[in-house]
């Protein structure tokens, strides 16, 4: 087979389809979504936003440029560009928990590609249930609603996570630990 067919058109395959759907780029958070999350975290910074579908009063517009600003001490809410960029966001969202901001990210649940091993797993992840179904206006104007193609993922960026490292999980230590409470879970069970 033609080697440009497995190099170009399968990578963007199924955005290509959601792009062909609904004539748009931009998918808005459900408003359910955002308003569960908001009502534990209490956001004050979206930094992927539109003046159409921003979720909070502070926002960053895509001339902005998001990632090139300072999100401070803020509390954000991140839904990122799912394009080639996503890695940069993700970065981003870590990079400024260390600097002092909770940054609480919609993410697809890529957990094959490195920005996921090097970032996410740093995080709190909260896997969602079913695919998210995104909405917005189509270049036409009209209102489209389409399920997502993939998992989605909720990963919480704060200092106080931050110290979880997925090695942990690979040391003899933890291991050993493992073992002590799976024997007293036995011995309660007895």
């Amino acid at each position: 087979m033609n080697k440009t067919f497995y190099d170009t058109d399968l990578k963007d395959r199924s955005t290509l389809i959601i792009r062909q759907k609904a004539g748009q780029y931009e998918w808005e958070t459900p408003q359910p979504l955002f308003d569960s999350l908001d009502a534990e975290f209490h956001f004050t910074l979206d930094p992927c936003a539109t003046e159409g579908n921003t979720k909070c009063s502070l926002f960053f517009t895509p001339e902005m440029n998001g990632l090139s600003q300072d999100w401070g001490t803020n509390i954000v809410f991140m839904n990122p560009p799912y394009g080639r960029a996503i890695s940069k966001w993700v970065r981003k969202a870590y990079n400024a928990s260390l600097a002092g901001a909770t940054v609480v990210c919609l993410l697809p649940a890529r957990t094959d590609t490195g920005w996921w091993w090097d970032y996410c797993m740093k995080g709190e992840i909260r896997f969602i249930r079913g695919r998210v179904k995104f909405s917005g206006r189509n270049t036409k104007g009209v209102l489209v609603s389409f399920p997502a193609t993939f998992s989605s993922a909720i990963v919480v960026f704060k200092t106080s996570n931050l110290a979880y490292s997925p090695r942990m999980f690979e040391s003899d230590a933890y291991g050993e630990l493992i073992k002590k409470r799976v024997n007293e879970v036995q011995v309660r069970l007895e």
